[in-house]
């Protein structure tokens, strides 16, 4: 019995769709999503120059392709992004979340517990999302007192344990106490720190891309 040519036109039509299928999704790259506020935003410096657009420009290099999606706003604070994530989480759908907020709350005197209250609740959506988390610190000017920088200090290490995060200590590691490295304001970085920044948290970062924990599983 002979097959109709036309049944062989169907099949090789199908076996090519799913071949276009497969490699379209192939092609989607995972995504990164920043939350963070000026410090990520590129603040008084060109969008090219901040540290999440040099991240993307590593991603993009990377097989299989990733990319960053910078959902940052100055100003932000810990609760303006814990109202905003549910959004960006839906809409992105991101296999990392990078959280990058405190740094407002303490230039303001946000109470500590408000603070932990809404990074935790952030990292929790996240995982909820099936995201995973690395939560990046950050510290104050030391006229603020030790008992409070301490204090914030403190939450995002304790966050990090609890919640088996990886965790970047300090954003601005080998930047912030170079008045060559910072800007006139004494708090964000120059365009030619960003690299800095970037390699401070590519060290957090790199391992939650090949879906490992901070404890290596």
């Amino acid at each position: 019995m002979h097959r109709c040519p036309g049944w062989r036109i169907w099949s090789v039509w199908v076996l090519l769709c799913c071949i276009g299928i497969g490699s379209a999704q192939a092609a989607t790259p995972k995504t990164v999503l920043v939350l963070g506020d000026s410090l990520s935003a590129a603040h008084n410096i060109p969008v090219e120059a901040g540290w999440v657009h040099l991240l993307d420009a590593r991603l993009r290099k990377m097989v299989p392709e990733w990319r960053a999606v910078n959902a940052s706003i100055s100003g932000e604070t810990s609760l303006s992004g814990r109202n905003r994530l549910p959004g960006l989480l839906q809409k992105y759908r991101p296999q990392v979340l990078v959280i990058e907020l405190g740094a407002n709350d303490g230039l303001r005197g946000l109470p500590l517990p408000a603070l932990r209250d809404n990074l935790e609740a952030m990292i929790a959506m996240a995982q909820e999302s099936h995201a995973r988390v690395l939560l990046v610190g950050i510290e104050l000017p030391v006229n603020y007192g030790s008992r409070y920088r301490d204090g914030l200090r403190a939450i995002y290490a304790d966050l990090a344990a609890s919640r088996n995060l990886a965790l970047v200590p300090f954003l601005l590691k080998g930047v912030a106490m170079d008045p060559a490295l910072m800007q006139n304001d004494g708090l964000h970085p120059v365009a030619a720190a960003e690299p800095t920044v970037l390699e401070t948290v590519w060290q957090g970062l790199r391992p939650l891309l090949d879906g490992r924990r901070p404890n290596g599983s």
